[in-house]
């Protein structure tokens, strides 16, 4: 596919970007905004998603109704997502209707009407979603390691937020948190697909010039904690989350630390699956992940297992860890490293991963990253530098958090020894 990518600054400071890719019919475009849970008040936990939320829920020009109707209508589809360092709304269209897409989602960004009756209802919904995630241990196993490693500040609140704040949440809090937040030097808009980039520059011109530059928000930080979380639950399943410190995604270690993850437990060849799933069978899903954030981030392995053998598995775990600091294959490091690089040559035949790729960039690097430079750095990942970061990971004790029959559960303290170096 054909590719050109472009970026204009609008003079309030409002980012537009465009990947136009040829052959396609189709468009995604969006707004990214580089603000989420962690830039809440404390008092405030939950109005990032409460917001999200409530921008679906008409405007002084359409209500719920015709913002949800006007995309499907013409076959588009409409969604947004909030996480703890960011916020999207975007759309999917063909590219006959993607004046309209920019419309509607302008519309939604810059003039939500936040109307009393839809925001109790709303609450209502957002209620039931927490009750829902507290249903899922693989849910709240993640929010109580977010808590145990961030207790202090926005990193480790839950992004959904709790039921007492929700309930309570006034409209103000709501208003006072998009004009603080929602401006345009913190907003990206993007469209990757069917799309010229003049057209995104004059669609963005004529609905967000208006949008007011405001100033990059703060947001709280906070050293990565040890220690040891759990939640007694009576369920088949114990969930396993052992988490270690690790790397901002513009470290320069990162790529290593993403290959790490992948030879670990990021596929059905990888170490942990090998070890612990086919050759056991103490498990029926492991994995590994890296979750990097602005100023940290976090290594952590996930696994679901029979309350009965835990105390098998976490020395197996930490055994295939403790190895990766001396012990690696040539050809475990060539293949994390062509799933890596597979991964990215996939997400390029999706638009909306385009789209995001480029508003994630812009939010993170303030510039566009190319896949290229991308590339070079996954292949530059050496044995040595694999060994070099897994002795960095293991440098500092772990946190762990567990959700399930806890009989078996070894103290934290304990736990955390076997990842001893």
């Amino acid at each position: 596919m054909a590719m050109t990518i472009k970026v204009t600054t609008l003079t309030n400071g409002l980012r537009v970007a465009s990947d136009t890719i040829a052959g396609m019919e189709s468009v995604s475009i969006g707004f990214w905004l580089g603000v989420g849970t962690r830039h809440e008040p404390d008092a405030a936990n939950g109005v990032a998603h409460l917001v999200e939320h409530m921008l679906f829920k008409g405007t002084p020009t359409r209500d719920s109704f015709a913002i949800s109707s006007a995309m499907e209508d013409v076959g588009g589809h409409l969604n947004a997502y909030t996480t703890r360092e960011s916020t999207a709304y975007y759309a999917k269209v063909l590219k006959a209707d993607v004046n309209l897409a920019a419309d509607v989602l302008s519309d939604m960004l810059l003039h939500a009407s936040l109307d009393e009756t839809e925001l109790a209802r709303e609450r209502g919904v957002i209620l039931q979603e927490i009750g829902q995630s507290l249903d899922q241990p693989d849910d709240v196993v993640f929010d109580l390691l977010a808590k145990q490693t961030y207790p202090h500040s926005g990193m480790g609140k839950p992004i959904l937020g709790t039921a007492e704040i929700i309930r309570s949440l006034p409209r103000p809090a709501m208003q006072a948190y998009i004009q603080d937040h929602y401006t345009a030097r913190q907003t990206v808009f993007a469209a990757a697909g069917a799309i010229e980039h003049e057209a995104l520059v004059a669609l963005a011109e004529k609905h967000l010039a208006a949008m007011p530059s405001g100033v990059i928000a703060g947001k709280t930080t906070e050293a990565f904690h040890s220690g040891d979380a759990r939640e007694q639950r009576e369920i088949e399943q114990l969930h396993a989350v052992i988490s270690f410190n690790a790397l901002p995604y513009h470290a320069p270690e990162y790529y290593a630390l993403q290959v790490l993850s992948t030879l670990l437990g990021g596929g059905m060849s990888s170490r942990l699956f090998q070890e612990v799933r086919e050759k056991r069978g103490l498990v029926y899903s492991i994995s590994s992940y890296v979750a990097a954030h602005s100023d940290g981030g976090q290594f952590g392995i996930y696994a679901g297992t029979d309350p009965e053998r835990i105390e098998e598995l976490l020395p197996v775990v930490a055994e295939q860890l403790l190895l990766v600091t001396k012990e690696v294959r040539e050809e475990e490091l060539n293949r994390a490293k062509a799933q890596l690089r597979a991964s990215l040559f996939m997400m390029q035949e999706s638009n909306m991963a385009r789209a995001e790729r480029l508003s994630y960039n812009l939010l993170c690097f303030n510039r566009i990253v190319p896949s290229q430079e991308v590339m070079d750095k996954i292949n530059a990942v050496t044995l040595d530098s694999i060994h070099a970061i897994a002795r960095t990971l293991l440098a500092h004790p772990p946190a762990t958090a567990f959700v399930g029959p806890l009989a078996k559960v070894a103290e934290g303290d304990r736990i955390a020894g076997l990842f001893k170096l």
